[in-house]
């Protein structure tokens, strides 16, 4: 894979790196060499990035011709987002106070350079930074506050190559080395079609797939010419890097695992879980809203607030259940034997959230949990209730969670009405992977939950499929893939380098008059 540093002048960058090709922006943006190069990694550190600059166009044209740039114009238009940089600056409050606690001025200069500072003690500053705003090249200022004391992002932005400082080019040359190396890349023994990262968090107890599971998605992977790399919450600035973004970790719209898919899908990888899925997926109210709408069958349901409380209980009579909207894995999902025991949870879960969901209750033995993915059916399982209790999970004194038996069944063996229904829900989320939870009692069919990013795990959900499974999870990714670069080889070449021949170069950087 070609790795291009492109600059306004040969000057701008006076370092020298093996195996780096460095070329003039316009050299870039015109040479037919460069727009029918295949698989590049670019990073653009011109002058400027304002739009329509020569610096905006590298990086525009970088995604158009299947280049992983850095910084990409997703990541230069949000940096002048002053709003989006403040709310950075909040989330990372806390790692702020402690990086400068022990300055005595009341402002700072912090420079990353790939990821990474000079000093050791702001590195994870530094890298957080980059993470959120992937960039080569980032200046940072900070001051604190005269009404809070507190420090904060006062900006942040994109330098140049010349504007490095001549003192830290040997620690530019080593942070540029060891970025090309990557952390989180294993070495490639056979050159891949495309790039896929599998994202996991190690600290996480009970994933949606276990380890074993992950080994056998990087192996499919692999026999379809897909190079899988595992990485953790803190490659959020190498997901650029790759074509293919497929969450294995527990799902939250405030969570890091949502800015990962929307940073994803934003710089046009493909993705499972996508933004929209886990929106849509991770809140129980939204989902009872699309089932009513769609005139999918459900248990009785209600929404509850402050103000219907002993209407919503009426209406469901007892025992009934009470859940928290973004409740997984039976956790936030409560059961009232009585009015006073409704009123008791129900008050307590509305000092979280304004709105919950009440339903009927279904006994059952087990409930189907029908994995679906691309609009079609691909496993299926019947997940027993834990013993002595009412849910698939018991959770325990000390933390600890009791499971019910998990019996995989071959698709076609699966009642159709549930197939059926699963589908009709599944695809109302999106076409994306999901795990459609269903009881049947009475004769009918009813949904209780779709999730995104459902549990798959070695010996339970593909204990019927096997290896089968894995293998299609990635034909799907491969899919998408080929649809996706088939769509860029379509496009006109000529016109996309035709567009940006006329622009001036810009030596003015961003912000400076």
């Amino acid at each position: 894979m070609s790795v291009l540093f492109v600059v306004d002048r040969p000057e701008d960058w006076p370092l020298e790196l093996p195996g780096v090709e460095l070329v003039p922006a316009r050299t870039y943006l015109v040479d037919p060499r460069y727009s029918g190069l295949r698989g590049a990694r670019l990073f653009n550190l011109c002058r400027s990035y304002r739009y329509q600059s020569l610096g905006y166009y590298v990086s525009l044209l970088a995604t158009a011709r299947g280049h992983r740039a850095l910084p990409s114009v997703t990541t230069i238009q949000d940096l002048k987002t002053r709003s989006l940089i403040r709310s950075q600056s909040e989330e990372l409050e806390e790692l702020i106070e402690k990086s400068f606690s022990t300055l005595a001025s009341d402002t700072f200069t912090l420079s990353i350079y790939f990821g990474r500072n000079v000093a050791k003690r702001y590195r994870r500053l530094a890298l957080q930074l980059f993470n959120l705003f992937p960039a080569p090249l980032l200046r940072a200022w900070f001051a604190r506050s005269i009404r809070t004391g507190r420090w904060e992002i006062k900006s942040l932005r994109l330098i140049a190559a010349k504007d490095i400082p001549s003192e830290h080019h040997d620690f530019v040359l080593e942070a540029a080395a060891d970025y090309f190396a990557g952390r989180h890349r294993a070495p490639r023994r056979t050159p891949s079609r495309y790039d896929l990262a599998i994202l996991v968090d190690p600290a996480e107890e009970n994933p949606p797939s276990d380890r074993m599971a992950i080994q056998r998605f990087v192996k499919a992977a692999q026999e379809l010419g897909i190079a899988a790399d595992v990485i953790g919450p803190d490659d959020f600035g190498a997901i650029g890097e790759y074509d293919a973004l497929f969450l294995r970790e527990t799902t939250r719209v405030d969570h890091h695992s949502y800015r990962f898919a929307r940073r994803a899908a934003a710089e046009g990888l493909v993705v499972i879980d996508d933004p929209d899925s886990i929106v849509r997926c991770t809140n129980k109210v939204f989902l009872a809203e699309r089932l009513t709408r769609a005139r999918i069958s459900m248990p009785r349901t209600v929404v509850v607030h402050r103000d219907n409380l002993a209407a919503a209980a009426q209406a469901l009579g007892f025992p009934c259940v009470l859940k928290m909207p973004d409740s997984a894995f039976s956790q936030g999902v409560f059961r009232a034997e009585d009015p006073a025991g409704f009123q008791e949870i129900a008050q307590r879960l509305l000092a979280s959230s304004d709105l919950l969901i009440a339903q009927e209750f279904l006994p059952t033995e087990f409930d189907w949990r029908v994995g679906v993915l691309d609009r079609k059916p691909l496993y299926a399982c019947r997940y027993h209730m834990a013993r002595d209790h009412w849910q698939i999970v018991r959770q325990e004194k000390g933390g600890r969670r009791r499971y019910g038996r998990v019996e995989a069944v071959a698709v076609d063996q699966v009642p159709r009405p549930v197939v059926t229904t699963a589908l009709r829900a599944a695809n109302l989320m999106g076409d994306g992977l999901y795990g459609v939870d269903l009881k049947e009692r009475g004769g009918r069919v009813y949904v209780m939950e779709v999730n995104d990013n459902p549990t798959l795990e070695t010996g339970e959900e593909d204990a019927a499929l096997g290896d089968a499974l894995y293998r299609r999870v990635m034909e799907v990714f491969l899919e998408r893939l080929e649809k996706m670069t088939a769509g860029r080889n379509a496009e006109p070449a000529a016109s996309a380098q035709a567009a940006p021949a006329g622009q001036p170069a810009s030596s003015s950087r961003p912000g400076e008059s």
